[in-house]
């Protein structure tokens, strides 16, 4: 005789390339930026002020599928402390391109 029948399915999970969101919201002095790659594959994260220029990149590399997590500290590309107000995070997948805002308190 075989194997005992199961009449569960295996889960597999489906993602697809987004961002989460980000925690806390607003923050300071750091903030969490999760975020989901559905196929393996470069993914870039860059932070924007108010005025679309770029404050800070924060992902430039390859990603397996799943979720990830990358932390923010306010520090520009420069290393100079962002100012308070409210900036935009933008990821670029092979994809897919997402955009969330978030707002940095001092």
């Amino acid at each position: 005789m075989g194997s005992p029948v199961s009449d569960e399915d295996e889960v597999f999970p489906i993602y697809t390339s987004k961002l989460i969101g980000n925690y806390p919201n607003p923050f300071n002095p750091e903030t969490t930026i999760r975020f989901s790659v559905a196929t393996e594959g470069n993914v870039i994260i860059n932070v924007y002020n108010v005025k679309g220029q770029k404050v800070k990149n924060l992902v430039n590399g390859d990603y397996n599928t799943g979720m990830h997590s990358i932390i923010w500290n306010g520090l520009s590309d420069n290393g100079q402390m962002s100012g308070a107000g409210v900036y935009f995070y933008q990821m670029f997948t092979n994809d897919n391109v997402d955009v969330k805002r978030m707002l940095l308190l001092k």
